[in-house]
């Protein structure tokens, strides 16, 4: 189909296009920017006068819960979520059940997705088999089904002989490394930061230190062996600090931050909020504002949902025992929209964070809007106001700290490869 999108402020932050142009969308791809291509006619015209169209939304950390954890979200209730929230592709923890260890599992999960239409979805394969820290998968045969990086998901490698021997691989073969950082015996029984509100509430602490003495291993042995290595999720002060002396110093290292970490604090637990029991723990406003500023100068790439669905049985018990984790994907443009108006971050650079940047991290076509790119935009209102209603949210999951919040900025229409998937 031909759709003509007119008169919309059209951002590409790949290229830092920033200014009101028709966009031409033809078959699957983006056909003209400004102009109309000789011969084009239209079979639909979106207007677009005072809404923005950028690329598709890029998420890092989506945890669709297939296979085995059906009971808290299905790959259909998910990939709605995502096209509801602008977000054209995604990539997927191993930390399914089974987990995405064999060849089989990632091309029945791209097989599932491919049936839906909805939705890219990129497999981050198992570092380990099942995710037990114990023998290498084989990356060569998960890469060859899809898989774009590895990773433990939020599970430890027992010590750093078995990192060591990962990145060792890893590095004879390019493939970049996921690595949750958090060493398991400083963090053993926590559930939120070690700080005044844990102390307040009796709550088993985890302390920054259980970050850095892993970022710190990972940084070591990435210099020793020149593996590319990805620090998920980052939540400390220190931690930034040591990955942008990291980049200076030219070690291939990049790093992501859930978008729930760039709004909260553990001052947000109040009395007991399992909501905001998440991982890693949100930490201290000093803590924040320090993601906040790394976000700001380029330290940290890229900005997540770390969308993760939990059924209400396990949510609704005591703070220390609700699983963790909140659903993201409907709330990441509107609160990365929030971030940028509060820290005077051009919009342009903030959705940076969202669309190119990500994309480059997985190493995948996306997250740009240029003639020739396929067709994934995401046309929103800046200005629209609403309301977070968990009952309305599409995820199956209904988990998130942001319940009742008023967030500034409504996705109206998302296209995946020249078809309008949400509207």
């Amino acid at each position: 189909m031909n759709i003509h999108i007119a008169g919309g402020r059209v951002i590409d932050p790949a290229s830092g296009l920033d200014a009101q142009q028709d966009v031409y969308v033809s078959g699957a791809d983006v056909a003209a920017i400004g102009k109309p291509p000789s011969g084009f006619r239209a079979e639909r015209t979106i207007e677009a006068s005072g809404l923005i169209v950028c690329p598709g939304l890029v998420d890092i950390a989506v945890r669709l819960r297939e296979p085995g954890l059906e009971h808290r979200a299905t790959l259909e209730s998910e990939a709605a979520a995502a096209v509801a929230g602008g977000v054209t592709s995604l990539a997927c923890p191993p930390d399914t059940d089974p987990p995405l260890d064999e060849p089989g599992l990632v091309e029945m999960l791209k097989y599932r997705a491919r049936s839906l239409n909805l939705v890219h979805v990129y497999p981050i394969g198992a570092l380990t088999q099942g995710l037990l820290g114990r023998k290498l998968t084989e990356m060569s045969q998960l890469a060859d089904a899809g898989c774009v990086a590895f990773s433990q998901g939020d599970a430890p490698l027992p010590d750093p002989q078995m990192l060591l021997r990962s990145l060792q691989y890893a590095s004879t073969v390019n493939y970049p490394v996921w690595l949750r950082p958090q060493e398991p015996s400083l963090a053993s029984g926590g559930v939120a930061h070690d700080g005044e509100v844990a102390t307040r509430l009796g709550l088993a602490a985890i302390p920054t230190v259980a970050e850095t003495a892993a970022v710190s291993t990972i940084l070591l042995l990435a210099r020793e062996t020149s593996a590319r290595v990805h620090l998920c999720r980052l939540s400390s002060t220190e931690g930034v600090e040591m990955v942008r002396q990291a980049k200076a110093d030219g070690l291939r290292v990049s790093c992501d931050i859930s978008i729930n970490h760039l709004h909260l604090t553990d001052v947000d637990i109040g009395d007991f909020e399992s909501n905001c029991n998440l991982i890693p723990p949100l930490r201290s406003r000093r803590d924040l504002q320090a993601l906040r500023a790394g976000l700001a100068d380029g330290t940290i790439d890229a900005i997540c949902s770390d969308h993760t669905p939990v059924d209400d049985d396990d949510k609704q018990l005591p703070f220390g025992e609700a699983a963790a984790g909140a659903i993201g994907l409907e709330l990441l443009l509107p609160l990365t929209i929030k971030w940028a108006e509060e820290a005077g971050v051009p919009l342009v650079k903030a959705l940076a964070r969202l669309t190119s940047a990500p994309a480059d991290l997985l190493g995948v076509a996306g997250g740009r809007l240029e003639p020739g790119a396929s067709a994934d935009l995401c046309i929103f209102d800046p200005t629209h106001t609403w309301r977070v209603d968990r009952e309305r949210l599409r995820s199956q999951g209904h988990n998130t700290p942001f319940a009742g919040h008023q967030l500034k900025g409504k996705v109206l229409h998302t296209m995946v490869g020249g078809h309008i998937v949400y509207e």
